[in-house]
């Protein structure tokens, strides 16, 4: 079985539908009769192990992404690699391209539904557009095989939509790279802080879904002997005394060796479609303090971390004070376990081979049926 992803998510600084892909690159290459290629937007046509590229012009600030203008180039692509099945992984101008390669080739074609779109875009355009949105992502997934949703949050959503083909799939996380073992004592002395201050950490975007200012509210609350640092692109420059910032993305060493070496993880967004920071926090080993509130909520469950008001400073200066209260390695312990046993890519991508298969099949055994 060829499987081919397809999407415009795919930058030099790794987000997390990178992540998720590279990860599956990996290892279905270990899978016995699976042929996995991806086909992503580049600045040249280009193929190298299975990684495809097709030019596209870049985004302007935009982190390194491209955006596909033409299907026509594209669909072509797609016929040549003659895959058994698509996989889709933007809402944008590729998933037309692959659903027409797809009805010319008669394989399925799954939409993996990582980005909440209208909120996205009403977040930034007001929303006015949200009526128009949930309609184009109604008549968009409406078309595929089927749609894998990160979590039930976002099975819901798109139930509510009208799309009905919908299943939940996780995401996963690399457990050995991201692992207790990994810490680092130097870190705090490099962010000038001692063994009595607790260090709390996030790592992301600091776009306006994540609610990095209600973290620095919350942190002014909390005072001197809480410290928190933000890794990621986009943070803001002004900052409490308490907080600090690394420059732009981590790779995934030094953010691993940074949550190894914190004490827990701070998480304010509300309207998480799945939260891979949250797993990679785990997995390191650190109780989660996150608001009770889109996918972060699913994933932290009782005994790994706690959950404050969506939207509510004080709510979540009170949980990072429960939770030291408490006994919050323990409850790191319990992360990770929890982690390992439902998250680590070995556990979950079965489960997304499984879907593939029963598509494939189902579709062999129809034509099999109509060609009889």
């Amino acid at each position: 079985m060829h499987i081919l992803d397809i999407t415009m998510f795919w930058a030099p600084a790794s987000g997390g539908v990178r992540t998720y892909l590279e990860a599956k690159h990996e290892w279905l290459k270990g899978q016995a009769g699976i042929r996995h290629s991806l086909l992503v937007p580049g600045g040249e046509r280009a193929c190298d192990d299975g990684i495809c590229s097709l030019p596209a012009p870049p985004i302007p600030f935009g982190h390194g992404y491209r955006f596909p203008l033409r299907k026509a180039p594209w669909i072509a692509q797609i016929a040549a690699m003659a895959p058994d099945l698509i996989e889709v992984g933007d809402p944008y101008v590729l998933p037309w391209a692959a659903l027409e390669a797809g009805r010319q080739l008669e394989i399925p074609v799954v939409g993996f539904y990582h980005s909440d779109l209208p909120r996205l875009v009403g977040n930034r355009a007001g929303h006015w557009s949200n009526v128009w949105l949930d309609r184009y992502v109604r008549r968009l997934y409406r078309r595929f095989d089927r749609v894998l949703a990160p979590s039930r949050v976002m099975a819901e959503k798109l139930r509510t939509l009208g799309v009905e083909q919908v299943a939940v799939q996780s995401l996963g996380v690399d457990s050995t790279r991201f692992h207790p073992g990994h810490r680092d004592a130097g870190i705090r002395q490099r962010l000038g802080i001692d063994e009595q201050t607790r260090l709390l950490v996030f790592a992301g975007r600091g776009s306006r879904e994540k609610n990095i200012p209600l973290l620095l509210q919350a942190l002014q609350q909390l005072g001197p002997r809480y410290h928190l640092h933000l890794a990621g692109s986009d943070m803001p420059v002004k900052l409490p005394d308490n907080v600090s910032r690394s420059e732009g993305f981590l790779d995934q060493q030094r953010l691993a060796t940074l949550l190894a070496s914190a004490d827990a993880l701070v998480h304010a967004g509300s309207h998480e479609t799945f939260g891979l920071i949250v797993l990679e926090a785990m997995a390191s080993g650190l109780p989660v303090v996150g608001v009770d509130a889109g996918a972060v909520a699913e994933l932290v469950v009782p005994g790994t971390g706690l959950l404050a008001r969506a939207g509510s400073a004080d709510s979540l200066a009170d949980q990072v004070r429960t939770l030291f209260a408490l006994d919050y390695r323990e409850m790191g312990r319990r992360a990770r376990q929890h982690v390992v046993s439902n998250f680590d890519w070995n556990a979950v991508l079965p489960q997304l081979l499984a879907h593939y298969r029963e598509l494939v099949d189902g579709r062999t055994r129809w034509h099999g049926a109509i060609n009889g």
